[in-house]
This record gives structure tokens, sequence and C-alpha cells, in this order.
């Protein structure tokens, strides 16, 4: 057993003794060596207060997440995660022993055992090897899908006014080919007309936004658009007791990288919009790891930064906390990091002179210490070691903790393409969301020119010239109706369609 710690170890320490559970970090570092007595700790009753993962590449950021997340799971707390390099999915396995995991764990006075946790694959659309994971583009709404597409607050405005008039008639914008077909309609002489009164769409515009569709189209946006959409309940489940571990394969980032952050902020938003206030847990109902989040915040406006703003504040009454994980703190806008309760910066390099503005910055943001020099600490850590920092029960920061970080007891590494594919098919969920679904929508009703008038049930015969075209083809009309999945779709359309959705923070559609 590891001797009492005393002095400068022992007055960290104190600061993270914990009441209630909590996940073990490591152990404090001071001048070099480890006091494996003095813990470092993050509460679980404090995770809905957010934090941050920070660190260069190669200096432990992954095995962080997976150390924090086998640890959450363990406490029946579900994990969403993104696989952004693949190497996670090492959280379905029991780890391996190694002369590293036993010198760690003996410097740590850690008793190791290797361990797996319940895992989910998941992957944005059909063309990656989890299960694949939808949303319609009436739930995305205008907000985020503008932040997909690139387009500037006029843009942004006009997509808008494009989901208003679906909303009001009722038409489900369920995949590219649906919002494509809405605004060729109100491009054209009808849809001009459609829109009197309320504005326009004009012709450039519309080209823009088309244009950006295509491109996202191009880069195999459009299989991720469609039904069945993803119910965020399924990122809540537990399993022997164990919360289940999400992890969202996103190894293939680089080729759409607005569209996999802005999908991790929907997520989000539907979590906020579908669960019930809650206040202070004694641990949370989920813990969320939103990696490479400088994605989400670059070339974000400002109107999208105040709701991003506004939804961490907001989610942590909901149970759910919120971790942003990427390589500077400075990635992170100031009013979302003063949101972070919890820090655990990894090395940073300081080879620039940007590097050094951007460590100076960083120093700035933690409580002065008086055991360590925060600017020569923080690039001199080694693999697998951190600077933390994060809220105590009492809700004040603790002492900074130069921290040598335990081993995950799963698997370092991925677990390999085969592996995953045998999990995905005996999954309950692969069943739900396996095969994509293509029911009527906005596309088919316009190319069969069964428009309901605004606010009018579903049902009921528009408004129309008698020259106008579904007169003159009555039969394909009755056939269309008459199909029971469509009068399915027709009731529930009657009850919410019917009318304009409503709309949360960042214009998804509250269900």
């Amino acid at each position: 057993m590891a001797e009492q710690a005393s002095g400068p170890a022992a007055e960290i320490a104190q600061g993270y003794v914990s009441d209630g559970a909590a996940v073990e970090l490591g152990a404090v570092v001071i001048d070099g060596k480890t006091e494996a007595s003095a813990a470092v700790r993050l509460p679980l009753a404090t995770l809905n207060r957010h934090g941050l993962v920070a660190g260069a590449t190669g200096t432990g950021k992954t095995k962080t997440l997976q150390l924090i997340s086998e640890q959450l799971s363990a406490a029946g707390v579900p994990v969403v995660l993104a696989d952004v390099k693949g190497d996670l999915s090492g959280l379905s396995a029991p780890g391996e022993p190694s002369d590293r995991t036993a010198k760690r764990s003996a410097e740590l006075g850690d008793e190791w055992a290797p361990e797996a946790g319940p895992v989910q694959f998941l992957s944005l659309g059909t063309s990656g090897t989890g299960i694949p994971v939808r949303a319609t583009i009436t739930s995305f709404g205008p907000v985020l899908l503008s932040k997909v597409l690139g387009l500037n607050e006029t843009q942004e405005s006009t997509l808008g006014l494009i989901f208003h008039w679906a909303d009001q008639r009722g038409l489900a914008l369920l995949d590219t080919k649906d919002l494509r077909s809405v605004i060729t309609h109100l491009t054209s002489d009808e849809g001009k007309e459609d829109l009197k009164g309320i504005g326009g769409v004009s012709a450039a515009t519309a080209g823009v936004i088309l244009r950006a569709l295509s491109n996202l189209e191009a880069q195999g946006g459009e299989e991720f658009f469609g039904e069945p959409e993803l119910d965020v309940h399924d990122l809540m489940r537990q399993q022997d007791g164990k919360g289940v571990i999400t992890l969202l394969e996103l190894d293939n980032l680089q080729s759409k990288p607005a569209l996999f952050s802005t999908f991790l902020m929907w997520l989000l938003a539907e979590l906020f919009e579908e669960l019930p206030e809650e206040g202070d847990l004694d641990q949370p109902k989920l813990v969320f790891f939103f990696d490479e989040a400088h994605l989400l915040f670059s070339g974000a406006s400002k109107a999208f930064l105040e709701r991003i703003e506004q939804t961490v504040k907001l989610i942590r009454s909901k149970g759910v906390g919120v971790f942003f994980c990427t390589q500077l703190p400075t990635d992170i806008p100031n009013n979302v990091l003063s949101q972070l309760g919890a820090r655990v910066q990894h090395a940073l390099r300081a080879f620039t002179p940007d590097d050094q503005k951007a460590l100076a910055r960083t120093v700035k943001t933690y409580p002065k210490s008086p055991h360590y020099d925060l600017e020569t600490a923080l690039t001199s850590l080694g693999i697998g070691e951190a600077i933390v920092t994060v809220l105590s029960e009492r809700g004040a920061p603790t002492p900074v903790a130069w921290t040598r970080l335990r081993a995950p007891r799963s698997k370092m590494g991925s677990i390999g393409a085969d592996a995953i594919r045998a999990a995905v098919a005996s999954s309950e969920l692969n069943a739900k969301y396996g095969e994509t679904i293509d029911r009527e929508s906005a596309y088919e009703k316009l190319a069969a020119k069964a428009v309901p008038a605004p606010d009018a049930a579903p049902a009921a015969e528009p408004e129309a010239p008698a020259a106008h075209p579904e007169k003159e083809e009555p039969g394909m009309i009755s056939q269309v109706l008459s199909n029971p999945a469509v009068k399915s779709f027709m009731r529930s359309a009657a009850s919410s369609l019917g009318r304009e959705f409503s709309r949360g923070l960042f214009g998804n559609r509250r269900r």
C-alpha cells in the first residue's frame, strides 16, 4: 500500500476528495515524482458542468477519453463518443497486459485488471462499418443545415423561408431531393405566387443553395439525410447495469467535416428538446464527448455561436454532460470555454510565435498554482500526463494538479473491421436502422402537385384554377392517397405536419 502523501501533493489531493462516486483520473506528480496516494478524481455529480480535454497530437487525448468513458460506463452512465481515428473500438474488448501497463499501474498503486464495456457502433450514412444513422432535412432545420452548406446570413434567411413554406404545407423534407424539389418549385412562377406577401426566393440565392447542396451530395452527404431517423433515446441505454458506449464512426471525417461536426450539434439539440428537466443529479444521465470541436466553431456565425453557448448552458439541467475535445483550448470560444468546469490539458507545443501566444492564453485560463510553473509544465508533460482542474462537489475549482493518468482497462487500439461488423450484425439497433426507408414526402407530393394549403388538413383539396395539373390527373393522385403507407403518414401529418413545426434553438424540429 502506498505511503500517505504529504506536503504539496497532499494539499493538492485534498481538493479532489469526493463524497460520492467519481472517475479516478490518476495521481498527483510533484517534482517529477508520482504520489500514488494523492488521487485526482472527477466527481460524477459535477459532470453535467461539462469539460474540456485538449492537447497536441500524440499526447494521449484518446486514451484519456477511453479512461473516462469506461469508468462512466461501469457506473451506469451512457456515453457518446466520436471515433475520429477508429481506435476507440477497443472499449468493447478487455485490455491486454503489457510491461508499460504494469509499470504505470505500479506507479499509481492501481490494481489493473482487463475489462470490456458494452459498445454500439454507429456510422453517419450507409457507407461506414457501423449501424447507419440518419436525420431528416426537416428535423435538421435551416440553421444547422446552413452551417453544413456554408451559407451566409442572407442565404440562411432564405433557407429559413423555404423551411417555413414547407412546414406550413406539411411537406416533409426527408432527404436532399425533397429540399431540391421545394427550392425548384419556389423559384417557378407557381411557387412565386405561393410566397406572395411573405417574401420570395431569388434565382441567384436559390442557385447558391442548390450548388452547395450538389457539393454535399457529391461528397456523399445525401446518404446521411433520410429515414429511419435516429432516436436519441437509443443513445441512453444500459446493459447489465453498465451504460452503453455509443461510438460514432468518423474515420472519413476529412471528406465532409462540417456535416460531421454539425450532426453532433444536432444530437445535442435533440437531447435538449427531448429530455425532461432534471436539475443536479448524483450522476449524469449521459455524457457526450464532442471530438474535433474546432470544426464546429470554424467559420460559425455570431448567431450560431450564441446558440451553442445557450445549449451548453441549458443542457446541464437535463442531466447531460458535454466534453469538448480539441488540440488547443483557444479553439473554443471564450463564452463556451467559461462553461466548462473540468479541464484535462495534455502537452502543448510551442514551436512558433502563434504556439507561444496560444500557450500564454491557455495558462491564463487556469487557477494560479504555487506548486507549478504552468507555462513550463504544459510543454513538459509526458505522454499520458495532463494538467487537471475540475469542479469539486462544492462547485469550486480544485487546485491545479500535474496528473499521471491511469491506464485504460479496455483494449488500447482497434478491434478490427471484422469484429465491428460482427457486433453490428448482432445489435438490435441494426434491425431498426439498417435499411433506408423512402416514404412519400415533398418530392413525391410536388411531382404529383398534391400540396395542401397552409394550415389545412393534408387530405383536403387545395384551391386551384381549373387548369391546375392535379385536376388533370385525378386517378394518379387518388392512387397515391389510397396507398396504406401514405394514409398512415397523412394521419400523422394531420396532427403535426399540417401546421408549422415548432422548432428549437437551432431550428431543429421539436417533436
